[in-house]
C-alpha cells in the first residue's frame, strides 16, 4: 500500500512533463498570414473569388506563394504577400492579374492572420514571421536545451541533497514557471521562462525515475518504471485535448499548467528513499521511513536497519580504517561514470542508446506529417500509440531480460530505417506503416533505457547516471527540430531526401548501439547496487574503482529494504 501510494503520486506529476514538452505544438503554430495595409477594405479578390473581408478568403488559401488583392475605400488597390505588399500605380479595375507598375513596401502596418483555427499564438502575438521567423523556430530547441541542462544539474543535486528535495522544488517550479509563461510580456521573457520551465520539468522526470525505482522493489520495478512513460504519453494526449478546446495560447498554457496542481499541494508528503539515506549513513532517518512503510503495509514483524545492513558503529569504524573518515563525505561527479574501463564502456554505450532513441523518436515523428487529417487527433494518437509500446516492452523485459529486449528492438529499428529508403514514394500506406513500426521499435528501446540505466549504476551515482543519459537524449532532441527546418535552408534538398538521410543516420546509430549493448550486463532479477565496486563486479570485471565502501554486502541488504513490505507481507500472511 505504501509503495503504491508513493508511486502513483510521483508518476501523476510526470504528466506535466509530457504536457510542457509538447505544449509548443499548438502554442507556437504559424497560421496563414499576409501583410497588413493602411485604411479600410471595400472589397477583396483571391483568384476568381471575391469577398468583402479577408476573413472570408482564408478558407481558399492553399499556398504561401499566393497573394490577396484588396481595394480600399479611398480607391487604392494593394497586392498583399506574406512578407511584402505592393501598391498598384493604376487602380482602375479590380483584377487579380496586373501587368502595370507597382510600388513595393515592407510590412510596416503589421500582419493579418488567419484566426479560424487559432485565435492567438505566440507567433501572432509577437509577429514571429518573415525576418523574425527564426525566432519562432528557436522556441522548441531552446526548450530542449533547458531540458538538457536540467537533466544534468538536478540529477547531480538529487545525488547530493536527496531525491525528496528535488521533487519538491521541481514540482513547485513546473507550476510556477508554467503559469508565468502565460503572462510573459515579450518574446525574450517568454523564452527565458520556458527555459527555466524546461529545466525543472526535466529535473523532475529524471529524479522521478530514480525515486520510484528505489521504492518499488524487484517484482514491480519493470512495470513501475516503464509506466512513468505511459503517464508522460497521457500528458501528450492532454495537450491534444486542451489544444482542441482552447485556441488562445496564454489561456491554453494556464489550463495545461493547472492540470497537475493537486500534486503540487501534496508533494511535500513524499518521503526520502531509504536507499539514499543509507548511502549517506543517515540510519535513523532510514529507520523512520522503514517503520512508516511497515505501518502502512500492516507488517507486524519489526525490521531493523542494523540487522539488514550490519551497520554497527564498530563495523563501520573498522571498514574505514586508514581512510581518515572521508568516504562518507565524498561527493561524486560525472568523472565517476568513467572510473574504470568497465564502467566507462558501459557509460559510452548507454549514452549512445539515449541519443539514438531521442533522435529516432523525433525523426519518425517528422515522417508522420504525411498522415494529414485532424492535427489534434493525430497528436492524440501519437501519445496513445506509446501505451501498447510500453506494455510490450514490460512483458519482454520480464521474460527475456533488459539487454535481450533492447538488442533486437534496436536492430529492428535500424532495419526499418533502411527498409523505408527502398519503399517507392507512391506506396503511402506502406511508408506510413513502416514509419509507425520504426517509431514503435525505437520507442521500446527509448523507454527501456531509463530503467536499465538506473539498474546499471549504484545508488551513489544513479541520479547522475540517469541525468547524464537524459542529457545525451536531449542533445538528440535539440538537433531534431533543426532537421525539420532543414528544408527552408537547403532548398536544393527535397524534404523526402532530408528525412531519408536522417532515418539512415538513425539506422546506423541504432545498429551500432545494438551491437555495443551485447557487452552490457543483464540486470533482470538482480539487486540494485550501492557502490561503484558492486556495480563493477556486476559486469564481471575484477578491476574496481578507487572507492572505499561500506561492507561488501550492503547492496543486497539495501535490496532487502526495497523488498520490505512486499515480499515480507506475503510471508506474514
Amino acid at each position: 500500500r505504501f509503495q503504491a501510494c508513493v508511486y502513483f503520486a510521483s508518476v501523476f506529476q510526470a504528466m506535466s512533463c509530457g504536457i510542457h514538452y509538447l505544449a509548443s505544438v499548438f502554442m507556437a503554430v504559424t497560421p496563414n498570414f499576409v501583410c497588413g495595409f493602411p485604411g479600410n477594405v471595400s472589397s477583396v479578390l483571391f483568384h476568381n473569388s471575391s469577398a468583402s473581408s479577408i476573413e472570408d478568403i482564408w478558407t481558399l488559401w492553399t499556398s504561401t506563394e499566393n497573394y490577396i488583392v484588396v481595394q480600399l475605400e479611398n480607391g487604392e488597390i494593394w497586392e498583399l504577400d506574406q512578407c511584402s505588399k505592393s501598391k498598384r500605380e493604376v487602380s482602375l479595375d479590380l483584377a487579380y492579374e496586373y501587368e502595370g507598375n507597382k510600388s513595393v513596401f515592407p510590412c510596416s502596418d503589421g500582419f493579418l492572420y488567419d484566426d479560424t483555427k487559432w485565435k492567438s499564438t505566440v507567433v501572432t502575438q509577437w509577429d514571429l514571421v518573415c525576418d523574425r521567423e527564426w525566432l519562432a523556430k528557436l522556441i522548441q530547441p531552446t526548450f530542449m536545451l533547458g531540458v538538457l541542462v536540467g537533466a544534468v544539474i538536478f540529477g547531480d543535486i538529487a545525488d547530493r541533497l536527496g531525491r525528496q528535495r528535488v521533487i519538491w522544488f521541481t514540482s513547485a517550479g513546473q507550476f510556477v514557471f508554467g503559469i508565468t509563461v502565460a503572462f510573459t510580456f515579450d518574446y525574450y521573457s517568454f523564452v527565458i521562462v520556458r527555459f527555466l520551465l524546461a529545466m525543472v520539468s526535466s529535473g523532475y522526470l529524471v529524479v522521478a525515475f530514480v525515486y520510484v525505482t528505489e521504492f518499488v522493489g524487484i517484482k514491480a520495478r519493470t512495470w513501475a518504471s516503464m509506466h512513468v512513460h505511459a503517464f508522460f504519453a497521457m500528458g501528450i494526449m492532454i495537450v491534444a485535448l486542451v489544444g482542441f478546446l482552447v485556441r488562445t495560447w496564454w489561456v491554453y498554457q494556464i489550463f495545461l499548467s493547472i492540470a497537475t496542481l493537486p500534486f503540487v499541494l501534496c508533494c511535500w508528503m513524499l518521503p526520502e528513499t531509504p536507499f539514499w539515506l543509507l548511502s549517506e549513513e543517515r540510519y535513523e532517518d532510514a529507520q523512520k521511513v522503514i517503520d512508516t512503510m511497515a505501518r502502512w503495509n500492516k507488517v507486524s514483524t519489526p525490521c531493523k536497519v542494523s540487522e539488514l545492513c550490519s551497520v554497527q558503529q564498530d563495523d563501520l569504524a573498522s571498514g574505514r580504517t586508514g581512510d581518515n573518515d572521508t568516504s562518507s563525505t565524498k561527493k561524486h561527479n560525472i568523472i565517476d561514470l568513467f572510473c574504470n574501463w568497465q564502467i566507462a564502456r558501459r557509460t559510452i554505450t548507454v549514452w549512445l542508446i539515449w541519443f539514438t532513441g531521442s533522435l529516432g523518436y523525433y525523426v519518425f515523428s517528422l515522417s508522420s506529417v504525411s498522415l494529414g487529417g485532424n492535427e489534434y487527433l493525430n497528436l492524440f494518437l501519437i501519445g496513445a500509440v506509446e501505451l501498447p509500446c510500453y506494455i510490450i516492452a514490460c512483458l519482454a523485459m520480464d521474460k527475456l531480460g533488459r539487454r535481450n529486449t533492447l538488442i533486437p528492438f534496436l536492430i529492428l529499428s535500424a532495419l526499418i530505417c533502411v527498409l523505408i529508403m527502398f519503399i517507392p514514394q507512391d506506396f503511402n500506406i506502406l511508408i506510413i506503416l513502416a514509419n509507425m513500426a520504426g517509431k514503435f521499435s525505437i520507442g521500446v528501446a527509448f523507454g527501456l533505457i531509463y530503467l536499465y540505466t538506473a539498474e546499471l549504476y549504484p545508488t551513489i551515482v544513479r541520479s547522475l547516471a540517469v541525468g547524464s543519459g537524459s542529457m545525451m537524449c536531449r542533445v538528440g532532441s535539440v538537433v531534431a527540430p533543426f532537421c525539420v527546418y532543414l528544408r527552408s535552408i537547403w532548398i536544393f534538398m527535397p524534404l523526402v531526401a532530408t528525412v531519408y538521410f536522417f532515418q539512415l543516420l538513425v539506422g546506423i546509430m541504432a545498429l551500432l548501439s545494438g551491437i555495443l549493448t551485447i557487452m552490457l550486463p543483464e540486470t533482470l532479477g538482480k539487486p540494485l547496487t550501492n557502490t561503484l565496486v558492486e556495480a563493477t563486479e556486476m559486469g564481471r570485471n575484477k578491476k574496481t574503482c578507487s572507492e572505499k565502501t561500506p561492507p561488501a554486502h550492503s547492496g543486497a541488504a539495501l535490496e532487502k529494504i526495497e523488498m520490505f513490505g512486499q515480499e515480507r507481507v506475503g510471508t506474514d500472511k
